[in-house]
């Protein structure tokens, strides 16, 4: 059946588990991300596919259905499932975005590896999503692409279907000209994202990004630039930016630039914060601490996260202040981002041997400051440490939104707690109420972690209220509006057929 919505998005919308020798469907355990929200809109769909990929060991003969029909609480769709051998994803997905384009995404060219970079196996890889997306597609239909592994399908696809109307939203940072040109493929990436209807980013700064970018390679025209919203304008932070870009020309043809940052699921976050058993939970962790404060740190393992940048700076602070010596323990969770990477392995295995050190150094049998735990968990536990902490100290090095700064506000019903955010996090674009530091310097770093653990109680509260109110504002649902509207405006722009 054709579709008048397609998303295209490398992961398949829920977990595939094998229950009783049969394969059955369940629904994603995280309660936030993408995949939930972006399968609400199929709701509005007449009917709606999704094209992922799946590991196969012969794509001629998959073994398993390519196309699965599902019906949730989301509504009815079509999940097309590609067939890709280990050594496709390997090259595609392994190593030329983890390898090549993840680091200069994040500013790190150093990390950059060009060498092993298979480009006609990416460009097949994108060719077959675009095919599949193409195959579903209705006359005139929707087709939303989502993050830099796919960077050719808009292109691709829009050779096999003018007719449809294209989107792409874009979840890292995007970076200016003279770290992304550094890409030896980046007039064909650039291309392909000029075909779109619709190009979004997280934030204002990234959107220029682009338009530096595709001005430095293609004739590309500002049509329309617009001021940013006062609330999304805070000093504090290395990501500010007064005005942005709106709509551009390329050959004739309009692109909207979008900036709207993903959030987080704010109600269902309010519920499980409210929920007796969740707070007795948290309740009794408080009890376990009792006059220590807890700091608690969520993120992936992954040099673009900051972590030992983190740990170090801990180590720092319980050095120059021995008071601290039994009175605060850092819960770090850091989970392996790709365990078969050497880059995540030596990251993790740093961190481990950092924290070690640390522990070895001040701990003793009845204090460890320290616990760090490498694997998931599932987000009704985390929850009850969000209330429980002290502070949340999230700061990566560069990230393009991040959602854990969201949840822990999100679930502080209470009005307290101190979240300490590095200022390039997206995030801090929006959040200017956090204590923002520079995770790049040692004395933002310490000044900001002993801001947060001395914080007065009114002062807390304060900025607590005013998080939460921003957080709330620019929701997971607040972001799908926008991009529902930039559909309908694109759609509008069209020629009549």
């Amino acid at each position: 059946m054709a579709s008048d919505l397609v998303i295209v998005y490398h992961r398949q919308p829920y977990e595939e588990v094998e229950e009783n020798g049969k394969t059955v469907f369940r629904e994603n355990s995280s309660p936030n991300g993408i995949v939930p929200t972006l399968k609400s809109f199929f709701g509005n769909a007449d009917h709606g596919a999704w094209v992922a990929w799946k590991l196969a060991e012969d794509p001629a003969n998959p073994g398993f259905e390519t196309d699965v029909d599902i019906d949730d609480a989301y509504g009815s769709y079509t999940v097309s499932r590609l067939p890709l051998t280990e050594a496709q994803v390997s090259s595609f997905y392994h190593v030329s975005s983890k390898e090549a384009f993840w680091p200069i995404l994040h500013s790190f060219k150093e990390r950059y590896n060009y060498d092993p970079v298979d480009w006609p196996t990416f460009r097949e890889v994108n060719w077959a999503f675009a095919e599949a997306a193409a195959r579903k597609a209705s006359r005139g239909a929707r087709v939303w692409v989502h993050d830099y592994n796919l960077w050719l399908v808009p292109g691709y696809l829009r050779q096999l279907r003018a007719d449809v109307t294209i989107s792409f939203f874009h979840h890292t940072p995007f970076p200016a000209a003279d770290m992304f040109n550094v890409l030896p493929w980046r007039k064909e990436i650039v291309e392909s994202l000029l075909a779109c209807d619709v190009v979004g980013f997280h934030i204002p700064r990234y959107a220029a990004n682009f338009l530096s970018v595709a001005r430095s390679l293609f004739d590309v025209t500002t049509l329309e630039r617009q001021g940013v919203a006062p609330d999304l304008i805070f000093e504090g932070t290395a990501l500010s930016e007064r005005s942005a870009p709106t709509l551009i020309a390329f050959n004739g043809h309009k692109i909207a630039i979008s900036s709207s940052a993903v959030g987080v699921s704010t109600n269902f976050i309010e519920k499980r914060a409210t929920d007796p058993d969740v707070q007795a939970k948290a309740q009794k962790i408080r009890r376990d601490m009792g006059d220590s404060k807890l700091i608690i740190s969520v993120g992936r393992t992954d040099y673009t996260k900051g972590g030992l940048a983190q740990l170090e700076s801990f180590e720092r602070v319980l050095e120059a202040n021995p008071d601290l010596r039994g009175k605060v323990r850092l819960m770090n969770v850091s989970v392996s981002a790709n365990r078969n990477m050497a880059a995540y392995g030596d990251t993790q295995a740093t961190l481990e041997e950092t924290a070690g050190r640390i522990n070895g150094r001040f701990g003793t049998l009845e204090w460890q400051p320290i616990a760090l735990i490498s694997r998931a968990i599932p987000f009704d536990d985390l929850i009850k440490y969000y209330l429980a902490a002290d502070v949340a100290w999230i700061t990566p090095l560069a990230d393009g939104m991040n959602l854990v700064c969201k949840e822990f506000v999100a679930a502080r019903t209470d009005n307290d707690g101190v979240l300490v955010l590095s200022e390039f996090a997206g995030a801090a674009v929006e959040m200017g109420s956090a204590v923002i530091t520079n995770p790049f310097s040692s004395r933002s770093m310490d000044t900001a972690i002993l801001q947060a653990l001395h914080m007065p109680t009114d002062e807390r509260r304060e900025r607590m209220i005013a998080l939460r109110a921003v957080v709330k504002r620019y929701s997971v649902s607040a972001w799908g509006a926008d991009q529902e509207r930039a559909f309908e405006e694109a759609e509008a722009r069209k020629p009549a057929t």
